[in-house]
């Protein structure tokens, strides 16, 4: 089930996704931030100190945006009666005093959900399933567990399936809805990789090697500070240097498994490399890029550029194509070209 979760403090974000995640998919908002586009569905959760008169205007507005939205669970410390008070007006369907007491109310208004309307599914099946594999996957590099081959072919393979069956535009919308921050960008990844190794005539063989590299190619973060990776704004000139050692992070947590190919850990290790040499982390040139990976950055960089974040709305397709075209140099030119064809096509 989708859950909007509403707070003034970044650093709550990561304890609420790691109670909730992988069984509900966590969208958050932090008060003060870019707007983006309102959902029409979920529960609303919110958490944020309503004593501070600028929070309940800001909270105000997005209430507004999320009207369609029946069920608003806020959590309010019990001693602070006045904050109680201030929830039920800005229309909280409960009020619970522990964001972990969030767990078992959801749980209730699925089965509820569930109940009234069978044929309720939340999220997309190809997506959800999706997004439940990249969750086994982060969630076992962040804790020191083995990674399995399995696990990244099973998400592959729905990604294979989602694009196969609705098209790109389709995947794009639909993720970008359901998710936000390292899950949505791999998501994305991903359906942009395997669509752009469909429109030009992959095999399957050639198509499921790039799609595993696109779902794995950013599993390095898992082992970044959540502080950096989940900052709702841009980072500074040291985080952005830790922020860059993701590839070589998920290069070593992914040689060691067993039947692992040269061409996934090239695609993870080099994925932010360009043909002039002035990518990173091993700054590469040309002659020393592999097809796949050519293929990969792209397809990165233009997710990266169509996908929401807290303090940028996405980029139209037209727009992050033409950022790819004013890349020549950096990019080979005949693939872009190609790529053309693959984002716009409708």
């Amino acid at each position: 089930m989708l859950v909007h979760f509403v707070t003034d403090e970044p650093n709550k974000i990561p304890a609420l996704r790691a109670m909730l995640e992988p069984q509900h998919v966590v969208d958050s908002y932090v008060l003060g931030t870019a707007g983006r586009r309102a959902p029409s569905n979920g529960v609303l959760v919110v958490d944020a100190d309503l004593r501070q008169s600028f929070h309940v205007v800001q909270l105000k507005a997005i209430l507004r945006e999320l009207r369609n939205i029946s069920e608003k669970l806020f959590v309010v410390q019990s001693h602070l009666r006045a904050m109680v008070a201030q929830a039920f007006a800005l229309g909280a369907t409960e009020v619970i005093f522990r964001a972990r007491d969030a767990v078992p109310k959801l749980a209730k208004i699925e089965i509820a959900q569930r109940q009234l309307n069978p044929g309720f599914t939340g999220e997309p099946t190809e997506v959800a399933k999706c997004a439940a594999s990249f969750s086994s996957l982060f969630s076992a590099a962040a804790k020191g567990r083995q990674i399995t081959l399995a696990d990244a072919k099973k998400s592959t393979l729905a990604v294979i399936n989602g694009i196969e069956q609705n098209g790109l535009s389709f995947w794009l919308d639909d993720v970008r809805r359901y998710h936000e921050g390292t899950y949505q960008h791999c998501l994305l990844v991903t359906g942009v990789a395997v669509a752009f190794g469909m429109g030009i005539k992959f095999s399957d063989a050639d198509l499921m090697r790039l799609g595993l590299a696109a779902t794995l190619h950013d599993v390095g973060k898992a082992r970044i500070p959540l502080t950096i990776l989940d900052k709702p704004g841009r980072l500074d000139q040291s985080e952005q240097e830790i922020m860059n050692r993701h590839p070589v992070i998920g290069y070593e947590l992914l040689k060691l498994i067993p039947d692992m190919s040269a061409e996934i850990l090239d695609g993870v290790r080099h994925h932010h490399e360009y043909l002039d040499g002035s990518g990173y982390p091993d700054g590469l040139t040309a002659p020393e890029i592999s097809d796949l990976v050519r293929l990969l950055t792209i397809s990165d960089i233009f997710a990266a550029l169509v996908e929401r974040r807290p303090y940028r709305s996405p980029m139209s397709k037209r727009d992050a194509y033409n950022v790819l075209c004013e890349m020549d140099g950096k990019l080979e030119a005949p693939l872009v070209k190609a790529f053309q064809s693959v984002v716009l096509k409708d």
